[in-house]
C-alpha cells in the first residue's frame, strides 16, 4: 500500500473523495482479500483503478480482476492517458457503472 498516491490516482481521488461525484462514497487503497484496490464504492460494489503503462496486458491484472468479479465486484480500469485527456469519459463511465449496479439490485 502506498502512502503517497501517484499523479493520476490523485487526480481521480479529487473527483471521487468526500462524495463529490453524485454523492457516491469511495474509499482509497482498500484491501479485498489479498489485493489492494485504488478506489472502491462498497455500496455499488464498484472498483476504479488508475493504470499506468505497466498494466497493459498484465496477466496478473486479469487474474486479479477475475477474482474480484467472482466476489461480486465490477472493476473499471482507466489508463493514465484517458484520465489526463478524457476525464469526462472516465466520470461518465463511473456514473454509468454505479447506476447499472443500483438498477440491477
Amino acid at each position: 500500500m502506498r502512502h503517497k498516491p501517484v499523479l493520476y490516482e490523485r487526480r481521480l481521488w479529487r473527483l471521487l473523495r468526500d462524495r463529490r461525484l453524485e454523492n457516491l462514497k469511495f474509499r482509497r487503497q482498500f484491501t479485498i482479500g489479498r489485493y489492494i484496490v485504488d478506489f472502491i464504492c462498497l455500496r455499488h460494489r464498484l472498483i476504479v483503478e488508475a493504470d499506468g503503462p505497466q498494466h497493459e496486458g498484465s496477466a496478473s491484472d486479469l487474474a486479479r480482476d477475475a477474482w474480484l468479479s467472482e466476489q461480486g465486484f465490477r472493476v473499471l480500469r482507466f489508463p493514465n492517458q484517458q484520465i489526463e485527456n478524457r476525464g469526462q469519459e472516465v466520470i461518465a463511465a463511473i456514473l454509468t457503472a454505479a447506476d447499472a449496479r443500483l438498477t440491477k439490485d
